[in-house]
């Protein structure tokens, strides 16, 4: 049964069942393998209903074969090709590190910034005498 369908080989099937964890995909009369959801296309799929319906056809790639349970797992996205990757055409936002150095501040430990600390208070104390 199970056999028959080797790691990588490509095929088509057909949707048979939709649950939201992934899709069942008829391999021929008598054996089924799922579509995870994670595996039916390249970036986040929210609900495998945007994208498949009981009784689509669909390529797909077995992944992995376990014979001891007849279990078959496919990828569908692993059938097509990953989407160029685009340019970030938003500005950049400046690194903290950036914004420190430019504002003058930077790591100062902790003894140092008390002794600040210790004048700011005082001053506030004789402003509101």
């Amino acid at each position: 049964m199970t056999t028959k369908y080797e790691l990588g080989t490509v095929l088509t099937g057909k949707v048979t069942g939709i649950q939201p964890y992934g899709a069942f995909v008829a391999l021929d009369d008598q054996t089924q393998g799922l579509v995870h959801i994670s595996e039916i296309k390249h970036g986040f799929v929210k609900d495998i209903n945007e994208f498949l319906s009981i009784g689509d056809e669909v390529n797909v790639k077995v992944l992995e074969v376990n014979p001891d349970n007849g279990k078959i797992s496919l990828s569908i996205k692993a059938t097509e090709e990953p989407p160029a990757k685009q340019k970030n055409t938003k500005p950049s936002k400046p690194s903290t590190e950036s914004t420190i150095e430019a504002s003058g501040e930077g790591f100062n430990t902790l003894k140092d910034k008390l002794q600040e600390w210790i004048k700011q208070s005082d001053n506030k104390d004789l402003l509101k005498k």
